[in-house]
């Protein structure tokens, strides 16, 4: 909870420096943003390499590893699904299709802006920065209720680089090997199920 606390914190700080602009012009520059994820991916790269047992579980699980990325879709699909119930102006496919984002809010929302219009986009893109900030929030809550992949099903797409930090810590580095390969599956599936939701149904 400590953890969750202190990522709120610093959260909230640069959420509010950013509306106040009390920080300088040159933090605000959004390539700093990407070299500070490749120094983390980094680092975090180091601390799962140097653990020689990191590996043994995705050895030990074999193929049911694939059933991660599968069943964060399928909780992802069904969850939005049954959130539309309660949307009228949104209808089934529109809200599966911002599910499948799987937390990858910056692809996601462009793909769905350009099938369905700025207003789905904008949904997209803060239902899945939601999602990545609730995770990055609640992972030891996560873990402690609901078992060690649940963080790694909250990430999505994200438990593979901005999440993975959190991830790692809470579950351990040879989780971080499940979470990598989640997100990379999810990645590259975000904009073939964003596309075959909003153009095929």
């Amino acid at each position: 909870m400590k953890g969750s606390l202190i990522i709120l914190a610093f959260f909230t700080f640069g959420l509010f420096g950013g509306m106040f602009r009390i920080f300088p012009e040159w933090i605000l520059n959004d390539e700093l943003t990407t070299y500070a994820l490749y120094v983390l991916m980094f680092l975090v790269g180091i601390s799962i390499g140097s653990d020689r047992g990191a590996f043994y579980i995705l050895k030990k699980m074999k193929y049911k590893v694939m059933l991660v990325p599968l069943l964060v879709i399928i909780g992802s699909l069904a969850g939005t699904a049954l959130v539309s119930a309660f949307l009228p102006n949104i209808n089934l496919w529109e809200a599966m299709a911002v599910g499948a984002g799987f937390g990858y809010y910056s692809l996601s929302s462009i793909v769905i802006s350009q099938l369905s219009g700025q207003e789905l986009g904008v949904i997209a893109l803060l239902s899945n920065i939601m999602r990545e900030i609730t995770t990055l929030l609640a992972v030891p809550v996560m873990v402690k209720y609901f078992g060690k992949l649940a963080g790694i099903a909250s990430g999505g797409a994200t438990a593979m680089d901005t999440t993975l930090p959190v991830i790692v810590k809470f579950t351990g580095k040879e989780f971080g090997i499940i979470a990598v390969f989640s997100g990379i599956v999810l990645t590259a599936l975000v904009p073939v199920l964003v596309t075959l939701l909003l153009e095929i149904f």
